[in-house]
C-alpha cells in the first residue's frame, strides 16, 4: 500500500504528483502490461539473443571507431 503524507497546508495536487511518482517506482503497471500476454520462453531467448548480438555490433563499431 502507498502512503503519501501531506504536509500541513500542502497542495492535494502536490500531493497527487507525489503519490504518481511513487506509483510509477513500484511498477504495477509495467509488470500488468508484461504478464497481459504469455510469451514462450523461445521467444523471450530469442529476443534477448537480438539485443544482445545489436549490443556487440554496437560496441564493436564504437571501438572500431576509436582506433
Amino acid at each position: 500500500m502507498i502512503i503519501v503524507p501531506l504536509k500541513e497546508g500542502e497542495n492535494i495536487d502536490r500531493g497527487l504528483k507525489k503519490f504518481k511518482r511513487k506509483f510509477e517506482k513500484t511498477g504495477v503497471v509495467k509488470e500488468l502490461r508484461r504478464r497481459k500476454q504469455f510469451e514462450k520462453p523461445s521467444v523471450i531467448a530469442r529476443a534477448q539473443r537480438k539485443k544482445a548480438i545489436y549490443v556487440q555490433q554496437l560496441r564493436d563499431a564504437a571501438e572500431a571507431s576509436m582506433m
